[in-house]
């Protein structure tokens, strides 16, 4: 029995020490490799052995030792789970495989935490029986670290590719960290544009008063690591501030901010421009590993990422605002001038620049002219009543040196200024805390100005100042036209007046009425007149013509052919000798220039027994109508060419009586050719079918008013694009003998 039993002893004996011998072997293949190896023993996991990678995974210094439960030396593993995971491996004797299982490891200011890939196996003896566990893991920490940062990154990347504001990217990526390494807390500052200051960023750790004080501290060697990382380009690690000299000037504030280490990193642009700084500070004194250099260029780079993007967003939105800007400028210049130029009217020009100019570029505007040696105002605005009256009621002076609107006429320059205007004014009744006076120039001279006055908060700056000058600019041009306007109105009426006859002449035996309507605005003097007038010997004579063109030379020639048909009517008998001395007058006259033609009728009438004699000659002109009493339109035949072309006319007189109530109607062809809005023109045919309308036995003027009436119901009040003039001589009813 004693000798079976001591063979079973040596047996066993023999069977355990192979079994050592095989996790020696393994100690030894695993004893200079990274993976980790322990060799557990019996129901309590005592360490019998492991490689060194396993000591300096759980903290090497007193743990470095065998021959103890593992659970005595780990004691944080038992609240983990690991050394139930253990129990049941052995008891069961089935292998449990890990992968990324989260340890942490250490108690107290060493506690840290780790990642494992790990497989527990049962250790049999060579009867098959579990003696212990075997422990085969590799430590995956950096990489899932490194994945944790990466999917960090990429939410970091989501949010700037989605333009998200930046302090909230800062703010998150700065958080991700501090989550990912909570010994850490990370700054980050901005750089201004000169590249000289760094202002705050984000720092959600780190204590309001020490992010106030860095806020804005000057770039340069020895201000911090960050300041002078931001001035030398590159990165400053700092494991002691309290004994590192680039920290002198701050070492205080670090201190009760409790730091203790602070490695930076620049943030640089991709030109090399200094965007801010990525800093990482430690509560202890600290030297960083590779791995946090790593992390401090990776999120450097991801910061420069997200503050390029928000540069490149805030210059777009400053172009935007610029554009819109620039556009809204046009458009209110284009509107002013617009409604600048709508009528031709000075003071309702200056007026309409008062009310431009008021709000959209001050709350108060006036606006003063020198008329006759003096200034008067002439226009105000204002958004009450009772202070365009209090601006209206006031009038600047004009040769006092100390009113502003005299010394912009004197000098011709805008004049600006933050305060109220010199000299006298209801300027504390308005509230005014600022003025901007332009001149109003035209040709050189200033003709007047320009007042705008600000009030409370508004301010002029240099953009409303051009606006306001522009505006002055276009303002008197605008009345520089609407007084040429009126000036050559004016000349255009007077000469007008002086060619047409003020009142038609009586006539024996006969009634007379005119029609004259000019093209256009009647700026410039039409080619179309009439005449009549006595000659001598009891008879009269008429005419009625057409001038080729429009203006002044229209007016001489027109008076030419007056004043010879006036000269010679009374000198010769034939109406056909008349008018070839108008020929001979233009043609005399234009020998040198081609000034165009002129079309006329002219005729003599004379009281008879049965009407009124008429002896007429047509020149190139619209044929005379003949209204019978009968209501019977029809034309007046004579046949006879231009004159003033330099070929001599074939005139035709013709003869014929007008009988009582009968009417002649002679007429320009700027009646019967002018249009409706489409192509339609008024035509002979309408000019009969109209006078055929007159009343019953009418009168001279009751078939100018018909005629006159249809034309303008045909044009509908649209400019007409040639004068229009008509000469009725109706004949009157014979005396009583």
């Amino acid at each position: 029995m004693t000798a079976e039993r001591e063979r079973r002893l040596t047996g066993e004996t023999r069977r355990s020490g192979a079994v050592r011998g095989t996790d020696e072997h393994l100690s030894l293949l695993f004893g200079t490799s990274t993976a980790l190896f322990a060799s557990l023993s019996g129901p309590a996991h005592v360490l019998e052995a492991a490689n060194p990678a396993f000591f300096a995974a759980i903290g090497g210094g007193q743990r470095e030792r065998t021959g103890v439960p593992l659970a005595e030396l780990m004691p944080e593993l038992t609240a983990q789970g690991v050394i139930g995971l253990l129990d049941q491996v052995y008891r069961s004797g089935e292998r449990h495989v890990g992968r990324d299982v989260r340890v942490v490891i250490g108690v107290g200011p060493d506690v840290r935490e780790a990642y494992f890939d790990v497989t527990y196996e049962a250790r049999h003896d060579t009867g098959g029986n579990v003696i212990g566990v075997r422990l085969l893991g590799v430590e995956t920490t950096q990489v899932e670290h490194a994945r944790r940062l990466a999917a960090e990154q990429r939410a970091l990347l989501e949010q700037i590719a989605r333009q998200a504001p930046l302090p909230d990217v800062l703010d998150g990526m700065c958080r991700a960290i501090e989550e990912l390494s909570p010994e850490v807390i990370v700054s980050v500052l901005l750089a201004d544009d000169d590249g000289r200051h760094l202002r705050h960023g984000a720092a959600p750790s780190l204590p309001d008063f020490y992010n106030q004080a860095i806020d804005g501290i000057a770039t340069g060697e020895g201000a911090g690591s960050c300041g002078t990382a931001a001035h030398r380009r590159r990165n400053v690690i700092v494991n002691d501030i309290a004994s590192d000299s680039l920290w002198k000037d701050f070492r205080h504030l670090a201190a009760r901010a409790g730091l203790a280490a602070c490695w930076s990193t620049p943030v640089l642009a991709r030109d090399g421009r200094l965007l801010g700084t990525f800093a990482m500070y430690h509560r202890t004194p600290r030297a960083p590993q590779e791995t946090d250099l790593a992390v401090a260029r990776v999120f450097a780079d991801t910061a420069a990422l997200a503050i390029e993007r928000h540069h490149a967003e805030q210059a777009r939105q400053a172009a935007d605002a610029r554009e819109k800007a620039a556009r809204d400028d046009l458009s209110f210049l284009l509107a002013a001038s617009t409604a600048l130029a709508g009528r031709l009217d000075e003071k309702q020009t200056v007026q309409r620049l008062a009310t431009l100019a008021c709000p959209a570029l001050a709350p108060l505007a006036a606006v003063d002219l020198v008329e006759a040696g003096g200034l008067r105002r002439v226009a105000t605005a204002a958004p009450a009543e009772e202070a365009r009256r209090l601006l209206a009621a006031h009038s600047p002076a004009h040769d006092a040196e100390d009113d502003a609107v005299a010394r912009v006429l004197a000098s011709g320059l805008t004049e600006v200024a933050r305060r109220t205007p010199t000299g006298s004014g209801p300027w504390q009744e308005l509230g005014v805390t600022g003025y901007v006076c332009v001149p109003l120039v035209d040709r050189g001279r200033p003709f007047g100005a320009l007042t705008l006055l600000s009030t409370d908060g508004h301010c002029f700056d240099g953009h409303r100042v051009a606006l306001a000058e522009e505006l002055a600019r276009r303002a008197a041009s605008a009345a520089h036209n609407a007084r040429q306007y009126a000036q050559r109105a004016a000349l255009a009426r007077d000469l007008q007046t002086g060619l047409l006859l003020p009142d038609l002449p009586d006539v024996p035996g006969a009634q007379l009425a005119a029609f004259y309507h000019p093209a256009g605005e009647g700026l410039e003097i039409g080619g179309d007149f009439y005449d009549v007038f006595a000659r001598g010997d009891g008879s009269w004579a008429f005419i009625l013509g057409d001038v080729c063109g429009r203006g002044a030379r229209a007016a001489t020639t027109t008076a030419l052919v007056r004043h010879t048909a006036r000269a010679v009517a009374p000198l010769l008998d034939d109406p056909v000798d008349v008018v070839k001395a108008v020929d001979k007058a233009l043609n005399d006259r234009y020998a040198h220039q081609n000034n165009g033609f002129v079309t006329l009728v002219y005729g003599h009438l004379a009281p008879a027994a049965d009407g009124l004699a008429v002896h007429l000659v047509r020149a190139g002109h619209t044929l005379p109508l003949l209204l019978d009493t009968d209501h019977t339109v029809g034309t007046v035949e004579a046949s006879g060419g231009l004159l003033g072309i330099g070929i001599p006319p074939r005139l035709t007189a013709r003869r014929l009586t007008l009988r009582p109530a009968e009417s002649l109607l002679l007429y320009t062809d700027g009646i019967t050719e002018c249009r409706t809005t489409g192509s339609e023109q008024y035509g002979d045919v309408r000019l009969a079918k109209a006078l055929s309308s007159a009343p019953r036995r009418p009168t001279a003027t009751d078939v100018v008013r018909t005629v006159a009436d249809d034309v303008r119901g045909f044009v509908d009040g649209r400019d007409v694009e040639d004068d229009q003039a008509a000469l009725v001589i109706t004949a009157g009813e014979p005396r009583d003998s």
